[in-house]
């Protein structure tokens, strides 16, 4: 697998590229020219209904407090804060996600401890993880692979600044092993060096 730029993305998107010449899977992310434009103004807030436009403070507020379910397989959950949930957040280029963390499930710590680190591209593929205590800040660069694991035995609460209004997220073993419709097994076989009957398993797993 690799982490591939793209100069065709367009603001803050991104898309998966197929290299089947070489049989590879490559996740492409934006590129330095992918980001969201400058404010012209102080701010610019996103109205979905002209009847009810006043602005107030509503606008530029939004309180994340309730915990997200975590029984899934993954043992954890994202609650995105976007400018779909901030309107007040358009045109300004940040928003934040509150995740929760089941103990031993899969950035500012609130509560918990976390297991965290990114991966360097090609070729180096140099791996940083640190342990993360409450009041712990870890920047992951641009582009990169990385994740956080709960190591603690009670629930973990984190939240991370993005630098998008509208960021996304994506988990690689879902999108390469649960992508609609499925990705032929032949080339996660051979991107990921399995037997294909273990791609296989993997698929029905998502």
């Amino acid at each position: 697998m690799e982490i591939v730029k793209s100069s065709e993305v367009g603001f803050g998107r991104r898309r998966i590229t197929l290299s089947t010449s070489k049989s590879r899977i490559a996740f492409a992310c934006s590129s330095a020219s992918a980001y969201d434009p400058s404010p012209l103004q102080d701010f610019c807030v996103a109205i979905k209904d002209f009847k009810n436009g006043a602005c107030s403070y509503r606008k530029f507020l939004f309180r994340p407090k309730q915990a997200g379910n975590t029984s899934n397989p993954d043992g954890s959950n994202v609650t995105m804060i976007n400018v779909d949930q901030i309107l007040g957040l358009n045109t300004l280029s940040i928003s934040l996600v509150r995740i929760g963390y089941a103990p031993y499930g899969i950035l500012l710590v609130v509560e918990g401890t976390l297991y965290v680190g990114f991966v360097m591209a090609n070729p180096t593929h140099c791996l940083f993880t640190k342990i993360l205590n409450p009041g712990d800040v870890f920047v992951f660069p641009f582009g990169l692979i990385h994740f956080q694991f709960n190591i603690g035995k009670t629930a973990a609460v984190a939240f991370a600044g993005l630098s998008s209004q509208n960021a996304g997220v994506i988990t690689i073993a879902n999108a390469a092993f649960g992508s609609n419709p499925p990705i032929n097994p032949d080339v996660l076989a051979k991107a990921f060096q399995l037997n294909k009957n273990v791609v296989k398993y993997l698929q029905s797993r998502y």
